[in-house]
């Protein structure tokens, strides 16, 4: 796939504005989310049997890809830089994230938030408006994550093998198949992705991946494990943007030296692989104690 993208001049164009040592990574070929969406997809439609909640979850990673795809497209391929309008995007990602919640209303899932150790929270009416802040909040997250050669593909595989445990004792072998199946995808797709890299997944592959991880989160009940632990980089990540804007506009200062916060490590000296390791490692931790918390909740 890599030579079939140079070939068409599919690459990724860099912004001047972020760390000048990623300069260098302008044309390499992107979309690459493609390898293992397309692996994840075939894998799962092969060896998962009928199973509502492993199609809900391909159908928001295929939705949410497709807007990722739409994105990519227009900067890469038609040379519209900024690609869809951020409007755009939300508009899709809420309707996706809408016809999910239908689905799960279908499926007669309870309108409940879990809370470790606490039992159930009914949240009523709240519970569609959580569902889809939740699912469009994961994907961004994702996303703002992947700035970093293999950052986003590390974070992903350990976050799917979390639920792929879980999702095996809660008895919900869709999510286990589907969990797996993109987990090994995107560990191919991490052998040509880690620095330097010779490809890029873009908007196609973070959009999908946050939409199977989200998908997955709300399924399992593990929606608050995922915020703190589970998906603690994740958050991290998120976080240090959202306030890096806020304390600017209030004080005409930065708190990091630049957001997401893998650029502020990699702007005090880190090398990108040491980034990937450290940050790998706090999400494996907070992973390793999701699972332990939810099978002694």
């Amino acid at each position: 796939m890599i030579p079939f993208l140079q070939r068409r001049r599919i690459g990724q164009s860099i912004r001047d504005v972020g760390p000048q040592t990623h300069l260098s990574k302008a044309g390499t070929p992107t979309m690459g989310g493609l390898i293992f969406i397309i692996a994840g997809l075939a894998a799962s439609v092969v060896f998962m049997p009928r199973n509502a909640e492993g199609y809900l979850t391909l159908f928001l990673a295929l939705a949410f890809g497709s807007i990722g795809f739409a994105d990519d497209y227009l900067k890469v391929v038609l040379k519209r830089s900024l690609g869809l309008k951020a409007r755009q995007k939300l508009l899709g990602q809420f309707t996706a994230a809408f016809l999910f919640y239908l689905a799960l209303r279908w499926m007669n899932v309870q309108h409940t938030l879990a809370v470790p150790w606490l039992g159930s929270v009914s949240l009523g009416w709240l519970y569609p408006v959580f569902v889809a802040v939740f699912l469009v909040g994961t994907t961004n997250a994702v996303n703002l994550s992947d700035g970093v050669d293999g950052l986003a593909g590390g974070l992903a595989v350990i976050t799917l093998l979390a639920q792929a445990l879980i999702g095996w004792f809660a008895g919900l072998p869709g999510v286990v198949y589907v969990a797996v199946a993109v987990a090994g995808g995107v560990l191919g797709y991490l052998v040509y992705n880690l620095h330097p890299a010779r490809i890029i997944m873009g908007d196609t592959g973070s959009l999908a991946l946050g939409g199977a991880i989200g998908a997955m989160a709300v399924l399992t009940k593990t929606e608050l494990l995922f915020l703190f632990f589970m998906g603690i980089v994740f958050v991290l990540e998120t976080a240090s943007v959202i306030i890096q804007v806020l304390y600017f506009r209030l004080t005409g200062r930065r708190v990091f030296l630049m957001a997401p916060i893998h650029h502020h490590f990699e702007l005090k000296g880190w090398s990108e692989w040491k980034v990937c390791r450290r940050f790998w490692l706090v999400q494996a931790i907070g992973a390793a104690a999701a699972v332990a918390i939810w099978l002694s909740a």
